[in-house]
């Protein structure tokens, strides 16, 4: 029986705009114009004989057929992703891990050597990237290391906690020795995260150690918090970490935790995957050698 289909470039238009919520996003996305993104999604429409879009303010929501054919867009396109990466993995083991930058660079990287030598065979690539669950989405990766607070925070996927996480002041050695209780905070830099992860982190302590209201000599932010560790390792000031983060410069003396408190994370880390990804050779030994580590 001979099916109907639509152009595959519109409907990679289309479902690319419903993906990442807008025309733009989905041009960077496609790396086209924004005008060719809107031109397909329109010769979708005419082919259907329907909106899948209702315009509204500037924003693009699905109407009810745009609900119906867009998410089955998305798994589509996900499953030829998959078919054609295992396709160029035939040749051998490999796995792409996505995972966010400072994660990779403050705790994954530096155990690398572990996996590789109880695996030397294994061709294992990280994706780093702001959004490693649209790399998962999409196919590109076979497991992804995920910030969230609960295995339900993503639809669509299996998940489960890599490792619990609290957060707490730490300084370099001749920075925390002016540091005898949490006011002493008051009178050294503070080093502070501006993404919006991150941003509550030192309210949540500060409050937590009853000095909610405590203003330092100084501010000074950071995009991320591997530039805030950075500049803490170096004696600029007090930043807080997180224990995946620091663990290592606190073992090697590099930093010091001046405080004894503790506060749990509100987001922690966790490893996601799309049904059926754990289940190759390859990310079993990828994630057993996680649960060993952490």
């Amino acid at each position: 029986m001979n099916r109907r289909l639509p152009s595959l470039n519109a409907m990679r238009a289309a479902e690319a705009v419903f993906r990442l919520g807008g025309v733009a996003a989905a041009a960077r996305d496609l790396n086209v114009s924004q005008p060719a993104v809107s031109q397909q999604l329109r010769l979708l429409e005419a082919d259907l004989g329907t909106a899948l879009f209702r315009r509204d303010k500037g924003r693009l929501t699905p109407t009810a057929t745009g609900a119906l054919l867009l998410p089955r867009l998305t798994d589509a396109f996900g499953l030829i992703a998959e078919a054609v990466a295992r396709v160029d993995d035939a040749g051998g083991d490999s796995l792409t891990v996505a995972v966010l930058p400072t994660f990779a660079m403050r705790w994954l990287i530096p155990r690398l050597g572990d996996f590789e030598a109880r695996h030397p065979a294994m061709d294992l690539r990280l994706a780093t990237a702001s959004a490693p669950l649209d790399k998962l989405r999409d196919g590109t990766a076979d497991l992804g290391i995920l910030l969230g607070r609960s295995a339900g925070d993503w639809p669509g996927l299996e998940a489960r906690l890599l490792m619990p996480d609290d957060m707490f002041p730490v300084a370099a050695p001749a920075v925390a020795a002016a540091l005898h209780r949490p006011a002493d905070l008051a009178g050294v830099p503070r080093l502070a995260v501006e993404a919006p992860v991150r941003a509550g982190d030192w309210a949540r302590w500060l409050d937590a150690a009853g000095v909610a209201d405590l203003a330092p000599v100084s501010l000074r932010l950071f995009d991320s918090s591997a530039q805030a560790l950075s500049a803490a390792v170096a004696g600029l000031g007090v930043a807080l970490g997180h224990r995946s983060f620091v663990g290592d410069d606190l073992a090697a003396g590099r930093l010091v935790q001046p405080f004894a408190l503790t506060v749990p994370a509100p987001e922690t880390y966790w490893l996601a995957w799309r049904p059926g990804r754990d289940r190759t050779g390859a990310a079993r030994m990828f994630t057993s050698w996680l649960a060993e580590i952490c």
